[in-house]
């Protein structure tokens, strides 16, 4: 399936799609060549445009991120969230036993990357920093997880979700870590906005 396809399919109808995610042969390398790669890249392209192209507009004065700052932060973020989602994956894998699930790394990676696809897309909104707040319908990510983790790593529809709750709580930890990361890369800040 291509790319636009699955996440028009994983976005609109998440209960049929997840078990044709189950059935697919996939690899590490296909998953992430094939969708997070390209996925992943649009919260960290579109937040570099909004902070150091477009900009924000606070009191009537237009603050950006000065351009290099905001590629090395663009670019960290880009590579941790490659990074994060396979470590979510790991601890996808780790806790399916707990809940009655059967261990499976490929399953688990599945889960972790398509059940991103809302938060992945909803990162276009940071092209224009005064529209970002939309990137909380990002949040219809945790229903894609709650639905993913039973069709593909088969807990029972009872465990689900506690399953997901803490994967949730693991995943939240882990993409705080992430932010702050990048926000580190991104150089020393003051009010909020990396100094030049």
């Amino acid at each position: 399936m291509n790319l636009v396809a699955r996440v028009k399919a994983i976005l609109l109808t998440p209960r049929t799609e997840w078990p044709v995610i189950d059935g697919e042969a996939a690899t590490v390398g296909s998953l992430y060549t094939g969708y997070i790669i390209p996925l992943a890249a649009i919260p960290a392209v579109a937040s570099f445009i909004g902070l150091s192209l477009v900009g924000m507009h606070v009191l009537g004065v237009n603050i950006q991120v000065p351009v290099a700052a905001g590629i090395k932060g663009a670019i960290a973020r880009y590579v941790l969230s490659l990074v994060a989602t396979y470590v979510l994956a790991l601890i996808i894998d780790a806790l399916a036993p707990t809940f009655g699930g059967t261990k499976n790394s490929i399953g688990a990676l599945k889960v972790a990357a398509y059940s991103s696809t809302a938060a992945w897309v909803a990162g276009i909104f940071s092209l224009l920093p005064s529209l970002s707040i939309l990137g909380l319908l990002g949040l219809y990510s945790l229903y894609l997880l709650y639905l993913g983790l039973p069709a593909v790593m088969k807990a029972p529809q009872e465990k689900a979700m506690g399953y997901t709750v803490v994967v949730i709580l693991c995943a939240i930890v882990l993409f705080v870590l992430v932010g702050w990361l990048a926000g580190m890369v991104m150089g020393p800040r003051i009010g909020g906005l990396p100094t030049s």
